[in-house]
C-alpha cells in the first residue's frame, strides 16, 4: 500500500459505517452485518472510480484518463442564463396563448401549484415578441435573436425540459450539481474529475461571470463537493489580473518563487506524513498548477491577440468585461485543451418588477446583449473544426409562466412571468448531437410538456456520455456510499443524438 493509500484508509475510518461496525459491534456479527448492508469494496475510498476501474492519483489531478467508451465530445462550452429568461418570447412559439391574453388564469392553472410570487388569479400573458421560422429545420425563434436564428439548423432543441425547484438558487445547483442543496460537486468538477485535461497547464474546469452578479447559486454551483479541492472550478475576470495574485509580487523572480512553492510543498509534504490527510496531496499539486498558470492564463486570457475580423465576429472589447469577451474566450480555452468551461452570465429573472427585466421592456436588451456572441462562437467553433468535439449547451435553471406575474395579488406595471417549473428550453449544439432537431413539445400555452419530457438528469447523463462516460458508473465514494451526477435517476436523451 503506498502512501496515498494509506492515507485515504487512514480518512476512510471516520467516514464510513464499516468503521463504526468494527469498532462498536464484536466477532462475526459485525463482519455478517457489514457484508448485509454493503458497505463498499476495501478499496480505499477517494482512490474511487474515474471511470469505472481507473484509479485518479491525486498527485497528479489532471492527467488524461480513458473514457468508458469513445467519446463524441472533447470538451463542454455551457452557458447559463442565470435567473432564468423566458421560453415563451425565445423558442417556444405558442400562438394560442395570444388569443388567451389578458383573461383570466383558469383555475386547473393554478390549484396545487406553487409559484415563487403569484398570488390569487392573474391574467394570462400572449408572447412578447414576434416569431419565425428559420433554417431548413423550420426552428421558431424569436426577433430577439437573429443572428442565432441563423444558427438553428446546429443545434437541438429540448422544449420539454422540468424541473422541481422554483427558487433560483436550489434550482441552479439541482442543474450544475444534481443536487438542490449544498455539498455536491459540479458538473465540471466531475467532468475534471473523470477525464482530466488536455493542458497541463491550465486548469481543466474554468468559470467566467459576466452580467455583473454572481449566481444566485454562489461558488457553490461550479465547487468541488466532496471531491478533492482540486477539482473546484477556476474563476476568471476580465479585468484585473485573470487570477488574483496570478502575477509575482514587486521584487520576486521566476526563479524565486519557483523556490518558494518547492520549500512550501516540503512543508506540505511533511504536514501529510504526519496527519495523513489526502487533502494535503491535493494542496500540493494547486500549488504546481497556480505555478503553471502564471504563464498559461494570461496568455489565454489576452483576447488582444485575437484578429479584427474576429473581434468584429463577436462584438468584443479587449480590455473589458462583457458575455462576448466569455464567449470568445471559451474557444480560446477549449482550443487549447480545457474539459469543461462555464459561463454564468445574471440578470434573466423576468418578472416585470422591473423595466430592466421586463418583457416588453430590457428584455430585448438582454437578448441583444448575447444573441452575436451566441451565434458567433457557433460559427467559430464550425470553422475551426472545433464544433465537432465540443458541446455547447445553453439553458437556465427553469421557465416562465403563460401567465404575468401579480406579484402579492397585484399586476405588475410591466409585463413579467413568474418562476415555472413545468416546461422550459434548453439546446445543445456541436459534440455529436443533432443539427435542426428538436425533442420535446409543450401544450397549446406552453404551461406543461405534453411529448418528450426530459429533466435535469438527463441533461446531465447525455453530457457526459457525449463525453465517453456512462453517467451510472462515474461515482465517487464518501461517506459510505458511492455518490453521482444524476443520483439515483437520469436516461440519455438518444433521440437527440446524430
Amino acid at each position: 500500500m503506498n502512501l496515498l493509500e494509506e492515507a485515504y484508509r487512514h480518512q476512510a475510518e471516520y467516514q464510513t459505517r464499516r468503521h463504526f461496525l468494527r469498532q462498536c459491534t464484536t466477532g462475526l456479527g459485525a463482519m455478517a452485518l457489514s457484508s448485509l448492508i454493503g458497505c463498499g469494496s476495501d478499496d480505499p475510498p477517494s482512490l474511487a472510480v474515474a471511470p469505472e476501474g481507473v484509479r485518479r492519483d491525486l498527485s497528479r489531478p489532471f492527467d488524461p484518463l480513458a473514457p468508458h467508451f469513445a467519446p463524441r465530445a472533447k470538451s463542454v462550452i455551457f452557458l447559463h442564463m442565470a435567473g432564468a429568461p423566458s421560453q415563451l418570447e425565445l423558442f417556444d412559439y405558442k400562438p394560442d396563448l395570444q388569443k388567451l391574453d389578458g383573461q383570466d388564469c383558469p383555475p386547473s392553472l393554478l390549484e396545487g401549484k406553487r409559484f415563487a410570487f403569484i398570488k390569487g388569479v392573474p391574467k394570462m400573458l400572449g408572447p412578447q415578441a414576434q416569431f419565425r421560422q428559420h433554417g431548413q429545420s423550420g426552428a421558431w425563434v424569436s426577433e430577439h435573436l437573429p443572428g442565432f436564428a441563423r444558427m438553428v439548423d446546429e443545434v437541438t432543441f429540448l422544449k420539454a425540459m422540468h424541473t422541481d425547484q422554483f427558487n433560483h438558487a436550489p434550482a441552479q445547483l439541482l442543474m450544475q450539481t444534481g443536487s438542490p442543496r449544498l455539498g455536491r460537486p459540479s458538473m465540471g468538477a466531475w467532468v475534471t474529475y473523470g477525464l482530466g485535461s488536455d493542458n497541463e497547464n491550465l486548469p481543466g474546469f474554468i468559470v467566467l461571470l459576466s452580467g455583473g452578479k454572481a449566481p444566485d447559486a454562489g461558488k457553490s454551483g461550479y465547487g468541488s463537493g466532496f471531491l478533492p479541492t482540486v477539482y473546484q472550478g477556476v474563476e476568471c475576470r476580465q479585468k484585473g489580473e485573470p487570477v488574483l495574485y496570478v502575477s509575482d509580487p514587486a521584487g520576486m523572480s521566476r526563479d524565486l518563487r519557483k523556490q518558494s512553492l518547492a520549500a512550501i510543498n516540503a512543508i506540505n509534504q511533511l504536514q501529510y506524513e504526519e496527519t495523513r490527510d489526502p487533502e494535503t496531496i491535493s494542496r500540493i499539486s494547486q500549488y504546481e498548477m497556480a505555478f503553471k498558470m502564471q504563464v498559461s492564463v494570461p496568455d489565454v486570457m489576452d483576447i488582444s491577440r485575437e484578429p479584427a475580423a474576429i473581434h468584429a465576429l463577436y462584438g468584443t472589447q479587449p480590455g473589458g468585461a462583457s458575455f462576448a469577451n466569455n464567449c470568445l474566450l471559451a474557444r480560446r480555452l477549449v482550443e487549447r485543451g480545457v474539459r469543461f468551461v462555464q459561463l454564468f452570465d445574471w440578470g434573466w429573472d423576468s418578472h416585470g418588477n422591473d423595466p430592466s427585466n421586463a418583457l416588453d421592456k430590457g428584455f430585448g436588451k438582454l437578448c441583444g446583449r448575447i444573441d452575436q456572441p451566441i451565434a458567433a462562437l457557433l460559427k467559430d467553433l464550425k470553422m475551426r473544426g472545433l464544433l465537432d468535439d465540443t458541446l455547447v449547451v445553453w439553458g437556465a435553471e427553469f421557465g416562465r409562466t403563460p401567465m404575468q406575474e401579480n406579484r402579492e395579488g397585484k399586476q405588475m406595471d410591466f409585463k413579467g412571468r413568474d418562476h415555472h417549473t413545468e416546461a422550459f428550453t434548453v439546446w445543445m449544439s456541436g459534440g455529436g448531437v443533432k443539427g435542426g432537431y428538436t425533442h420535446g413539445e409543450t401544450d397549446e400555452i406552453g404551461y406543461y410538456g405534453i411529448k418528450d419530457r426530459t429533466d435535469i438528469y438527463d441533461l446531465q447523463a447525455t453530457i457526459l456520455h457525449q463525453l465517453g462516460m456512462n453517467h451510472e458508473k462515474l461515482t465517487y465514494q464518501f461517506q459510505g456510499r458511492h455518490f453521482r451526477l444524476t443520483d439515483v435517476k437520469g436516461k440519455v436523451i438518444r433521440e437527440a443524438l446524430a
